[in-house]
């Protein structure tokens, strides 16, 4: 008798796509919004946490890289947290760490979305500007996959824009002889110095999240073991350089007390530029950039619940779908969730408590890679011709040791961030227990 085998994702994603994916998704709502934050902990050198963030991206990176080339599936942590420990439970809690660090990303872009940015035009109360922001946001989610793609493709070629054009402002700067180079070695902290470097890492690592998010194509890239680590790697690379431009060119042009006390720190280095660039344009990249951050994060999030749903993991109402073919009832689960962040934390708690839930799932994934090193790879994708790649083992120890120190409290970071952290999980603990009481009570009736 012959099986009828589930359709399959299709293969047809090659390298530069899959690499301007990862720059897409790591560029966003991040360096637009937080430099400041970062310049008020660290003083002019802004850089210096950009730069560990990004070396602690890459330790992380080298584990999914190899994750990738074993298991091309899709499904990322949670298939890797699966694959190692075999706890139908920590699976669950990793995937809802990410599925939660998702919204506490969108409601930090709502707040980013109502603050100086928005005020070169109207000057609106933050809260109201980010619910706004919020339910816009749910809209284009609500009316399909494809559309919100296509929104997506747009508004990355114009955040990518905003960046060159700072980039651009830099060169000129230091060609014309304008700006002070030297205050980007100035390191000024009020408290220990590398409590303060700790602390404004965890910061600046919200900036290069999103390299994660591309794992989720390893089941539709044509040549995983070839393609995925070159694209990942490259990508972490062009994202980290472009940051590191442009933390150097906003310390040199702008001081720190007046990065400090803005919401919207690259829009200050436009307006003292010697090369003359439009205040009020540049003020609609940085929106529509941290709009593509939110879109993102949203649809990943939805997602993610609407798949945890189908899998018997949360209550299947969650699992709904309406005519449009979207996840309604887990859209509007996690849009009531970023509304209530958006209302209850400010720019930098929302976004450390999205580096935090991650660096926690950071820390899973750097010990699963080294589990699964006694299981069996999984066959290789038909035609690819790479090797699988190998991180070596200190890549993995040290990434789980240094996603643990930024973890902890030795950053410095706000006891609210760990509440608003423990509260979000304890809501998938709540859905888990809520599901395998349903579950034993269809069994028992069954029976």
């Amino acid at each position: 008798m012959t099986q009828t085998q589930e359709p399959t994702l299709k293969r047809s994603i090659g390298r530069k796509v899959l690499l301007l994916f990862v720059i897409g998704d790591i560029l966003g709502a991040g360096i637009y919004a937080l430099t400041g934050k970062v310049a008020a902990e660290v003083g002019g050198a802004i850089w210096l946490p950009f730069l560990c963030a990004f070396v602690l991206a890459a330790l992380t990176a080298t584990a999914y890289a190899e994750l990738v080339g074993r298991f091309p599936l899709a499904a990322g942590a949670a298939l890797y947290a699966n694959r190692a420990f075999k706890r139908p439970f920590v699976t669950f809690i990793v995937a809802f760490a990410v599925m939660m660090s998702g919204i506490t990303s969108a409601a930090a872009a709502a707040r980013a979305f109502g603050g100086d940015y928005l005020a070169e035009f109207v000057t609106v109360p933050t809260i109201a500007a980010a619910w706004f922001f919020l339910l816009a946001i749910t809209a284009v989610n609500l009316v399909g996959i494809s559309e919100s793609v296509r929104v997506n493709v747009v508004l990355t070629i114009i955040e990518a824009t905003g960046l060159l054009v700072i980039l651009a402002i830099g060169v000129w700067a230091l060609v014309s002889g304008d700006g002070d180079p030297g205050r980007a070695l100035e390191l000024e902290t009020e408290g220990t110095p590398w409590i303060a470097v700790l602390g404004a890492t965890a910061l600046a690592f919200y900036a290069l999240l999103g390299f994660e998010d591309s794992v989720n194509l390893a089941e539709e890239t044509t040549q995983p073991r070839r393609d995925f680590p070159r694209a990942l790697f490259g990508g972490l690379t062009v994202a980290g350089l472009i940051y590191l431009g442009v933390a150097f060119t906003t310390s040199m042009l702008v001081d720190t007390e007046t990065l400090a006390d803005s919401t919207g720190p690259l829009l200050e280095v436009v307006k003292v530029a010697g090369l003359t660039f439009p205040p009020g344009l540049f003020a609609v990249i940085a929106l529509l950039a941290v709009t593509n951050t939110a879109l993102i994060n949203m649809i990943m999030a939805s997602r993610l619940v609407y798949g945890m749903s189908n899998e018997g993991i949360v209550p299947g109402v969650l699992g709904k779908v309406g005519r449009r073919q979207t996840p309604y009832v887990a859209i509007a689960f996690t849009v009531v969730i970023a509304l209530t962040l958006a209302s209850t934390g400010d720019l930098a708690g929302l976004a450390d408590t999205t580096v935090l839930l991650l660096l926690l799932v950071f820390a899973v994934v750097n010990v699963a890679v080294l589990v699964l090193r006694k299981e069996p790879d999984d066959e290789p994708v038909e035609g690819d011709t790479g090797t699988p790649f190998r991180a070596p083992t200190w890549a993995p120890v040290l990434g789980a040791v240094v996603s643990l120190v930024l973890a902890s409290p030795l950053t410095g970071r706000e006891a609210d961030v760990y509440v608003r952290a423990g509260i979000l999980l304890a809501v998938g603990v709540v859905l888990y227990a809520i599901n395998r009481l349903v579950v034993a009570k269809q069994a028992q009736a069954v029976h």
